[in-house]
């Protein structure tokens, strides 16, 4: 079975979401966006745990469904856990998404890792433990639980992290290493940076919205062939069987907020080569630089640019519907105007995927305008110009240009379209 997944969300726990994300939230967005695999998050929360508990009831094996209705949407029990330590002189703060297969397995986990700190303060909870102790007791837990380090290049929170990282995976998990099938790359990387270091070729890249808000969700995502099951995925991710995961969805990775390096207080973005000229130091206020993921994926990488593995998994880069709208009609992302065409497209093609990959251009016009069907066509082939992010500021997209032609004149809403 063809479907789309996202495992790495968050739930109104957590620190700075969306008071909407609960569950049925979720699940309408996740219809709404295509998505039919999403993670519950935070079921280390016993608030949100409670709510999994009472609002879920068991589908497909290691998969869970809403019992109200009859939804198509199925949640896979996913939580992210912080880990802050020190190991071999450096203090190491790597985020890990953990799955589990089952309620049992979740509640073993977190009796265990309620010894260890606070599990009600936040949905994703700050552990004082090492990330291969933690790999330990999850897989003590339930073998069939999966560990996977988290936005693995981000500087601050990552296992490859230029501020609190290691440049190994075995540096992280030692023996534990083996257990590791898969790493999430992120936002602000693509699988492509990520098939310059042989080191990953062993470990499936997957990719999640990371999302703290239901809109959010599916902005990256995994596209799987297989049978719908906690094993079904599980084994398609071990095997890397690219007739089982099929691709991955991607942000363009110079949209994400630690692409470039930088100095957000000083308003200075660089490139890799430009910050080696300054020693890594922002030169308007002799602070360090915070250096972002491209740097430190150059800093590890051992192949040139361009280079793609064997049995590499493919990806594509989208960007939201909404925003395409946005900035074909020369608006915010929070108008009106953008609603309603938003609104209209998924009534009349489908979900926000499916206009995305798969509607036609005249198809998308016709229940539009002629410029957002040309956006998105253009997003397709990748013709967008990018102002990079740095130090936590999200990077600036643009389809359209004075040099593409785009014409002043923003169109209007054709109510006939909308029907």
């Amino acid at each position: 079975m063809k479907f789309v997944a996202d495992f790495h969300i968050h739930s109104k726990y957590s620190r700075a979401t969306s008071p909407s994300t609960d569950l049925e939230n979720l699940d309408k967005w996740a219809r709404i966006k295509g998505i039919k695999v999403l993670g519950t998050g935070d079921f280390t929360h016993p608030k949100w745990l409670g709510e999994i508990k009472e609002k879920l009831s068991p589908a497909e094996p290691g998969l869970f469904k809403l019992c109200a209705g009859s939804s198509p949407t199925r949640f896979i029990l996913t939580s992210e856990i912080s880990c802050i330590y020190k190991k071999t002189g450096k203090v190491r703060k790597i985020h890990i998404i953990v799955f589990a297969p089952s309620i049992k397995a979740v509640e073993k986990i977190n009796l265990e890792l309620n010894k260890i700190g606070n599990l009600k303060s936040d949905g994703r909870p700050i552990l004082g433990l090492d990330a291969k102790e933690l790999t330990r007791i999850v897989l003590e837990a339930d073998e069939n639980c999966l560990v996977v380090p988290a936005h693995a290049w981000t500087p601050w929170f990552s296992v490859f992290g230029s501020k609190s990282g290691f440049d190994s995976l075995e540096e992280c998990f030692e023996e534990y290493t083996k257990y590791i099938y898969a790493i999430e790359t992120g936002l602000s990387s693509d699988p492509a940076m990520n098939w310059r270091l042989s080191q990953l070729d062993k470990v499936a890249l997957i990719s999640n919205s990371d999302s703290h808000s239901p809109q959010k969700i599916g902005r990256e995502a995994n596209i799987f062939d297989t049978e719908l099951s906690y094993k079904g995925i599980a084994d398609a991710l071990k095997s890397k069987d690219k007739t089982k995961f099929l691709y991955t969805i991607e942000f363009f990775p110079e949209e994400g907020k630690y692409h470039y390096d930088g100095h957000r207080a000083c308003n200075l973005s660089l490139k890799p080569q430009e910050s080696k000229k300054y020693d890594n130091v922002c030169p308007k206020c002799g602070k360090p630089l915070i250096i972002g993921v491209l740097n430190r994926v150059e800093e590890l990488a051992d192949r040139p640019e361009g280079f793609v593995p064997k049995n590499a998994i493919p990806f594509k880069s989208l960007i939201p519907l909404n925003e395409i709208i946005a900035e074909s009609i020369g608006t915010s992302v929070l108008s009106k105007k953008v609603l309603i065409y938003y609104d209209n497209l998924i009534k009349n093609l489908g979900s926000e995927l499916e206009i995305l990959l798969e509607s036609s251009e005249k198809a998308i016009a016709e229940k539009s305008s002629p410029e957002i069907a040309q956006g998105v066509i253009k997003m397709r082939e990748g013709k967008v110009s990018i102002e990079p992010g740095y130090d936590g500021v999200y990077g600036k997209i643009k389809i359209f240009s004075e040099k593409s032609g785009k014409k002043e004149k923003k169109p209007e809403i054709n109510q006939k379209t909308l029907l």
